[in-house]
């Protein structure tokens, strides 16, 4: 379990903070940008759910998601050579997603045009995160790019996240009947 007893450490004021192993690093890295945004995504989740709290079917999706997503910071915060084992995403929880988004799915006409981010609150906002989750998927990718020994498995949890975060908002626009569809080149 984790005990926070100080929050203010001021440790940060100099433009370097600490990794789950103790390590000092600078906060513009490519590791503290990709699980800040990973953080940052759940922080966009947790405004979604002011929307679908009362959804059955995507409330309950999203609240684990948001737990998941502390286990993706989890793993990003921690290289592999910490000298403890670190919590890590696993493929269940990348094919947990995938089986969630396929059930959805399978409920949805099929597109004929891309969907503007709109239509109703819920899916305006799952929309907002469904972009934020795109921007976390390419920071993991920065960060790959530098260090190879990255969990594969996050960038996978990444990307399918924000694929069930699109067919969520359509869940949320009436199953796509109240998406907003895009309208190629109609304000000429």
């Amino acid at each position: 379990m984790v005990k926070l007893d100080k929050i203010v450490t001021k440790a940060g004021d100099t433009g370097r903070t600490r990794l789950a192993t103790g390590e000092e690093v600078p906060k513009a890295s490519a590791r503290v940008d990709a699980y800040g945004t990973v953080d940052e995504l759940n922080c966009v989740v947790g405004v979604a759910r002011l929307h679908t709290k009362d959804d059955a079917r995507l409330d309950p999706i999203l609240a684990r998601v948001q737990n998941d997503l502390f286990d993706l910071g989890a793993d990003l915060s921690t290289p592999q050579t910490a000298s403890f084992e670190a919590l890590r995403i696993t493929d269940p929880q990348v094919d947990r997603l995938e089986a969630e988004l396929n059930v959805l799915h399978a409920a949805q006409a099929p597109l004929t045009s891309f969907v503007l981010p709109g239509g109703s609150a819920a899916a305006a906002h799952l929309h907002l995160a469904r972009a934020t989750a795109r921007r976390a998927e390419r920071a993991i990718a920065r960060l790959m790019s530098e260090d190879t020994t990255i969990n594969p498995a996050c960038i996978r949890y990444a990307n399918r996240l924000s694929d069930l975060l699109f067919v969520m908002a359509r869940t949320a626009n009436k199953d796509g009947a109240t998406d907003v569809l895009w309208k190629p080149g109609a304000n000429r």
